[in-house]
C-alpha cells in the first residue's frame, strides 16, 4: 500500500523523522485531539453523520434505514464511543440484494467509458473530502493521520486507475482453423458483487473491489467490519451522492453494516456472483467453502506471515528504514505488515543493535497529532494477543524489546517488541495482528528462501540485498512463493497499478491493478460462422 520509505502518499514524513522524537512522549496538547468532544462532532458533522443520534447503517436502495441492534462505535485511542450505529438486520440484507440486482440491467448495459465517467465523479467527491475522511479513519480505526490520509488517496488513485481501465476492458481474437469463421475473446459484466472487508484497511479495500467491479458493470454490496461503521456510512453517501447527480440507481452501491451473521449470509447468497473478502485465514476458509458449495466466485484476501531477508551485502541504512516501517506501520495491523525478520549470521548482532535503536526513538501517541509514528491497537482483544504472544516467546526464545503495555498512553497502546527465536520456533509460524516482530538467524541465501516460504501464508516477501544473481533466483521459480516478492523495499510496499494478493492460505485472490479485473468479468470465448458452410472442428465429418 504505502511505500516503505514514506508514511503516506506524498504527504508523508520519511522514516528517518523517527530519530526527532523521545519515545512515548504523549503530552496533555495531543491527547486532547481525540478527546475533545467538540471536534469529534464536528468531524461526524462534517460528513453528514451524526454525533448524537444513531446513524442507520444500511443503504437500501438509496434510503438509509436499519433495523439491527445498535452498537457504539469506539475511539481506540481513548476506547470511548465517538458515535452510534443501527446495523443491518437478515431482512435489511435481503432487499440491499434485490436493490443491487433491480440495479444490474441499466449498469451493465452503460457503455464502459460512461461508467467510467461515473468513476471519475466518485473520485472527484473523494478527493473533496479527504481531509475530513481521514480524520474519522484516525478516529474510528486508530491509525496515524498520515497514514490515514493515505488510506484514502489510495481509493482515490484505484478510481482514476478504473477511470483509465473503462477504455481498455479489453478481449482478443484468434485464428480459426476452419475457413470463414472468427473467434474472440470477450469480457462481459460478471452480475453482482459482494465485498466484505477488514478494520485495519476501512477505505481502501473497499475502493481495490468496488473501483474495479464498478467500472466493470457489477452493481456491489458491501459489508464493512463492524468496528468501523462509521467511516464506511460517510464513504458510501459520498458514493450515493454521486449516482444521485447522475441520475442512475441508487442500487448500484448497497451498505449493509453487520456482524458475521450478515457475512455467511453473503458466502451462501446464489445472487451473489463474486464475493471478495478480506479478513483472516480462518475466517477466509470458511467464506470460500461456502461460496464453492454453490459454485459462485470467492476472491479471498487472507492472512500475511511476512519475512523480510536481510543478506550480509545489504545496505543497513536502507535497510532498517524499510523493516521499521513494515514492522511497526500501521501498529503491525497490516496484512502485509513484517513479522518474520530472517538475518544472515554475520551481520545479525550488529544489524539488530541499529534496528532496536530505531525502535526506541519511534514516538507513540495520538495518532491525530501530526508528530505521532504509532498509534493504538484497534480493539481490546489484541491488547490481551499481544501478551500473549510475548508471554509464549520468553519461555523458549528471547524478548530483545519491548513487552510492555504502555496505560498512561492509553487503554489500548502497546510498546513494538522485538524477539529472537529459533528458526523452528512456533511463533514464526503464526499471524497475530501486533506489533511483534520475530528475529532469527540464517546461514545461506537457500535457507532464508526455505525459511520465508516455510509458513503457510505467502502474501508478501523482501530481501535486501546487492548480489544481481540472488536477486534473480529470489523472483524465480525457486525463490519467494509469495504474490508479492520485494528487493530492496519492505514488505508492506505496493501500489495500485499491480495486483495485490498472495498465495496458499493467503487464498490467491488479486485485486487492484494489473489484470486483476478480469476476476470481475464473464469471460467468454465466441466463434462467428460467416461461410454459410458447416465445417467441423479438428476435421470431423459428420455427415
Amino acid at each position: 500500500m504505502l511505500l516503505a520509505t514514506r508514511l503516506s502518499t506524498g504527504i508523508g514524513r520519511t522514516i528517518s523523522s523517527y530519530t526527532r522524537y523521545s519515545p512515548f512522549t504523549f503530552g496533555i496538547g495531543l491527547r486532547m485531539l481525540s478527546t475533545d468532544s467538540n471536534g469529534i462532532a464536528s468531524a461526524l458533522s462534517g460528513l453528514d453523520l451524526s454525533p448524537t443520534n444513531v446513524n442507520p447503517g444500511a443503504l437500501i436502495n438509496g434510503e438509509w434505514k436499519a433495523t439491527g441492534k445498535v452498537i457504539d462505535s469506539y475511539c481506540p485511542t481513548t476506547g470511548k464511543s465517538i458515535g452510534k450505529v443501527q446495523l443491518a438486520s437478515d431482512s435489511d440484507y435481503t432487499l440491499a440484494v434485490d436493490a443491487a440486482k433491480s440495479a444490474q440491467t441499466k449498469w451493465r448495459n452503460m457503455p464502459a467509458p460512461a461508467r467510467g465517467q461515473v468513476l471519475l465523479a466518485m473520485r472527484t467527491a473523494l478527493a473533496d473530502n479527504l481531509s475530513a475522511l481521514s480524520q474519522l479513519v484516525s478516529l474510528e480505526n486508530g491509525k496515524i493521520l498520515p497514514e490515514a490520509t493515505g488510506e484514502v488517496q489510495e481509493f482515490i488513485d484505484i478510481a482514476d486507475f478504473a477511470v483509465g481501465l473503462s477504455r481498455s476492458l479489453n478481449g482478443f481474437t484468434m485464428p480459426s482453423e476452419r475457413p470463414g469463421h472468427a473467434m474472440m475473446e470477450m469480457y462481459n459484466p460478471l452480475g453482482t458483487v459482494g465485498i466484505i472487508s477488514a478494520f485495519n484497511f476501512p477505505v481502501a479495500v473497499f475502493g481495490w473491489a468496488a473501483s474495479i467491479a464498478l467500472v466493470c458493470g457489477n452493481p456491489v454490496v458491501w459489508k464493512p467490519s463492524e468496528t468501523t461503521p462509521l467511516i464506511s456510512i460517510a464513504v458510501v453517501k459520498i458514493l450515493q451522492d454521486v449516482l444521485k447527480k447522475e441520475g442512475l440507481p441508487p442500487g448500484i452501491v448497497s451498505l449493509v453494516c453487520g456482524a458475521g451473521d450478515i457475512g455467511s449470509q453473503m458466502a451462501a447468497d446464489r445472487r451473489l456472483d463474486l464475493v471478495s473478502f478480506t479478513g483472516s485465514t480462518k475466517t477466509g476458509r470458511q467464506v470460500g467453502m461456502k461460496i464453492q458449495e454453490r459454485f459462485g466466485k470467492p476472491l479471498l484476501e487472507l492472512g500475511g506471515n511476512n519475512a523480510m531477508i536481510i543478506m550480509n551485502d545489504a545496505d543497513m541504512d536502507l535497510a532498517v528504514r524499510a523493516v521499521l516501517f513494515a514492522a511497526v506501520g500501521t501498529a503491525g495491523q497490516r496484512c502485509t505488515t513484517c513479522r518474520r525478520l530472517l538475518v544472515q549470521e554475520d551481520v545479525y548482532d550488529t544489524f539488530i543493535e541499529r534496528l532496536i535503536k530505531a525502535y526506541k526513538n519511534v514516538r507513540i501517541g495520538d495518532p491525530l497529532d501530526s508528530s505521532t509514528l504509532v498509534g493504538p491497537l484497534h480493539t481490546k482483544k489484541q491488547v490481551d494477543d499481544y501478551n500473549q504472544l510475548l508471554q509464549s516467546v520468553a519461555s523458549s526464545g528471547k524478548v530483545l524489546y519491548g513487552d510492555k503495555l504502555l496505560t498512561d498512553v492509553g487503554p489500548q497502546f502497546v510498546l513494538p517488541s522485538i524477539t529472537q527465536v529459533e528458526p523452528d520456533h512456533p511463533a514464526l509460524f503464526q499471524e497475530v495482528f501486533v506489533p511483534v516482530l520475530h528475529t532469527t538467524k540464517f546461514k545461506t541465501f537457500e535457507d532464508a528462501v526455505r525459511m520465508n516460504n516455510s509458513v503457510g501464508q505467502g502474501l508478501s516477501s523482501a530481501l535486501f540485498t546487492k548480489d544481481i544473481g540472488n536477486v534473480f533466483r529470489w523472483v524465480g521459480p525457486s525463490g519467494s512463493d509469495c504474490g508479492i516478492v520485494n528487493v530492496n523495499i519492505g514488505s508492506s510496499g505496493a501500489e495500485v497499478g499491480g495486483a495485490f494478493g498472495g498465495e496458499k492460505e493467503t487464498g490467491g485472490g488479486r485485486q487492484a491493478g494489473s489484470d486483476s479485473w478480469k476476476l470481475f468479468m464473464r469471460r467468454q470465448t465466441c466463434t462467428i460462422n460467416y461461410s454459410g458452410e458447416l465445417p467441423l472442428a479438428q476435421g470431423i465429418k459428420f455427415e
